[in-house]
């Protein structure tokens, strides 16, 4: 088994590496799995105060950590895990936007999905987080 590596993408990611002592990515082998992607501005940690915006962001943020330890981005997503302010998931613009993000970054498969409603949101909830998203991803060596 290959040891673990750690990455964190330029901008936003080094800041939580240094303030929160945590990485954005991990590598194990052909296995990638990320920390929760809120709907910050990669460059300057700024949140987006619309939902449907922060949402997006969260989406390509993913996408961003993804690549950022090496992967292809979400079409090597088999796992989805959304944590979802309890006020937010009954929305439906969201929820309908959320299937539409699904649907845009990972059109060649159906990815497995949980989302959990929470009342609080890690270090982004002073900032108005209200979504965060984990993804695990397959990148074989080629």
């Amino acid at each position: 088994m290959s040891a673990p590596q750690f990455f964190a993408y330029p901008g936003q990611g080094e800041v939580l590496r240094s303030q929160l002592w945590y990485s954005q990515s991990v590598r194990i082998g052909d296995r990638i799995e990320i920390s929760g992607q809120g709907g910050w501005d990669p460059t300057t940690g700024a949140m987006k105060t619309d939902l449907i915006e922060e949402l997006d962001q969260a989406f390509e943020n993913v996408d961003l950590a993804l690549r950022d330890a090496g992967g292809k981005g979400w079409e090597q997503v088999y796992k989805v895990t959304m944590y979802v302010l309890e006020s937010v998931m009954d929305n439906e613009e969201f929820l309908g936007r959320a299937i539409g993000n699904l649907k845009k970054w990972v059109p060649g498969h159906q990815p497995l999905l949980t989302a959990v409603g929470v009342a609080k949101l890690g270090a982004g909830s002073s900032a108005g987080m209200r979504v965060e998203i984990e993804v695990v991803a397959h990148d074989p060596k080629e």
